[in-house]
């Protein structure tokens, strides 16, 4: 540290680029200091630096490691104690961490080793015009840094870490009875489902709301390791139909069920809305690039004898989009669609008897989702939960119904087929007893260029788009992408795949080739900052890296 403080000293006043002699590292007792980018100038992103530790002074035993849920617990305690620490005081801003939201999952912000913990922050470093202010820099790397470590980490409430740890375990319970139950998704009695406004992911704590309570019929209990029983609604593997009038919470289910892929922080609301993990939320995107898919299942027979088993174009239609969507899905591994109808386009979903009157199925290249649904469950093992507002010829094929009344589950299976028995359906079904072909596509890796200009230039631009070279990525309609850092790790695994696969892979094979690269070397696999702070990065599902690639519009399949 007081070397660190002599070179800030002597470069004070001096011209910015000064700045780099700080780079290296520096011991301040409890920790070891690593500044590994100082940035360019005022103005460019901020420096990167690393408080490294070890483990043993932290008292962080193996009980750390029994579980890859257990490593992540880690990641996000330590990495929401920094955040929490820097936002108490307005003159600590200076220093960033890439801190969690409501979600826990694995990110760079913080790196679980052997005997090491370390702590990856961002610095922005003080200058008046492009004049290095040292004694700035001094107080931001010397006294508030420290403080904040101090803090956050070194005196760090070893109960809280464990009951991080403890839910990690329940929630990694309650996902293998989901398994091994044949059950899809769990939202427990008491969750708190809806969140204070559309762009806050927190938690609406009102006195007007309604706690979820499961209807008797579907209410399981679950034997949890540190807590004893929980019980909450539980939805068999199938088909699912939520209903209900507006405003009465079916959307709000929905979202909590698909953001149920992810586990959730203490006193979320949420924490115990467990979902299949493989889940996937499906929705029509107007515009979209499609690229080669076999949209067959659900679209044949176009005019101009356009071939729709390899189907691509730069302007896909709702229905059409909604279709590849799907499809795409079931190629990366998804074995639960979760859709709505408010997002979905209307002749997809289904075509009444009116309208097949009128436009006979020979001229109709479009086979409704209601005539495939339930030979993709049973060909495949594919669930499906579906929000439906106004279809009630779903009732014929679902499994069961859920209605939402005043926020509050009502089982009303019987009641629907009841009504589906006595209120006959007029149209007929469009499709034959099986579902199709899912076909498996080569990705031409050549066709991804990082190159922009001299450079490379890869990484999220918040959370709707990828940079990719000279292109963007928008994945603004896919919703289970909820952080920019897993944009950012988005990018990056494109950029490390394609380096390492060659010219060619089939996408299964490249997901799961990122996947094994992250479960042995975690996501500072995919940095090009190798032995240095890898960015901020967080770890997205293999779906949503499938999503950014196969919305990339200069991709070539085959």
């Amino acid at each position: 540290m007081q070397q660190l403080t002599q070179i800030l000293q002597r470069i004070d006043n001096k011209g910015y680029k000064a700045y780099n002699d700080i780079k290296g590292s520096y011991s301040f007792g409890a920790f070891t200091l690593w500044v590994d980018h100082v940035q360019a100038d005022p103005f460019a992103s901020p420096s990167r630096i690393r408080v490294v530790m070890k483990r043993s002074s932290l008292g962080l035993g193996p009980e750390c490691d029994e579980t890859e849920a257990r490593q992540t617990a880690v990641v996000d305690f330590f990495a929401r104690n920094v955040q929490q620490q820097l936002n108490k005081d307005e003159q600590k801003q200076a220093i960033v961490i890439d801190g969690p939201g409501q979600e826990v999952m694995d990110r760079t912000a913080v790196a679980l080793g052997e005997k090491e913990l370390s702590i990856r922050l961002s610095l922005h470093l003080p200058a008046k015009g492009r004049t290095i202010l040292g004694k700035q820099a001094q107080q931001r790397m010397t006294k508030d840094l420290p403080e904040v470590i101090d803090k956050a980490v070194t005196q760090f409430q070893k109960e809280q870490l464990e009951q991080h740890l403890k839910l990690a375990d329940e929630q990694q319970a309650v996902r293998r009875f989901l398994k091994e139950n044949g059950y899809i998704t769990f939202v427990a009695n008491g969750s708190i489902l809806p969140r204070q406004s559309g762009i806050s992911n927190k938690p609406l704590r009102d006195s007007g709301v309604v706690p979820f309570q499961s209807p008797e019929p579907l209410e399981v209990e679950i034997d949890l390791p540190h807590r004893g029983p929980i019980r909450g609604m539980a939805l068999k593997e199938g088909i699912n139909i939520i209903v209900g009038g507006g405003y009465h919470g079916k959307s709000t289910l929905l979202e909590a069920v698909e953001r149920g892929v992810y586990n959730h922080r203490l006193e979320d609301g949420r924490e115990f809305v467990l979902t299949n993990d493989s889940s996937c939320k499906v929705r029509a995107e107007d515009g979209r690039s499609v690229s080669g898919v076999n949209i067959s299942p659900f679209i044949a027979n176009l005019p101009n004898e356009k071939d729709t088993r390899s189907f691509s174009t730069d302007n896909a239609s709702g229905s059409t989009s909604q279709a590849a969507g799907i499809m795409e899905s079931l190629e990366a591994g998804t074995e639960c669609l979760l859709m709505d109808e408010d997002t979905s386009a209307t002749n997809f979903m289904i075509r009444d008897g009116r309208m097949q009157e009128l436009v006979s199925k020979e001229k109709e290249p479009i086979t409704p989702f209601i005539d495939k649904v339930r030979a993709l469950h049973e060909e495949h093992g594919v669930s499906t939960i579906l929000v439906v507002g106004g279809a009630g010829d779903y009732f014929d094929v679902a499994d069961r119904v859920v209605m939402m009344e005043e926020y509050l589950p009502k089982d009303v299976t019987q009641e629907a087929k009841d009504i589906a028995g006595r209120i006959g359906s007029d149209r007929k079904k469009e499709a034959g007893t099986t579902f199709g072909d899912i076909t498996p596509r080569t990705i031409q890796l050549t066709s991804f260029q990082a190159q922009k200009g001299k450079k490379e230039k890869v990484g999220g631009k918040g959370l709707y788009t990828i940079m990719y070279g000279k292109d963007n990525i928008d994945v603004s309609g896919v919703e289970q992408l909820i952080d920019s850092s897993q944009t950012n790790a988005i990018a990056e695994m494109i950029r490390h795949a394609v380096r390492e696969l060659g010219k060619e892979a089939v996408l299964e094979d490249m997901l799961s080739f990122i996947e094994q690269e992250l479960k042995e070397q975690g996501l500072d696999a995919v940095s090009p900052f190798q032995g240095q702070h890898p960015g901020d990065l967080a770890r997205p599902r293999r779906f949503e890296l499938a999503a950014a690639i196969n919305r990339y519009r200069p991709v070539k399949v085959k």
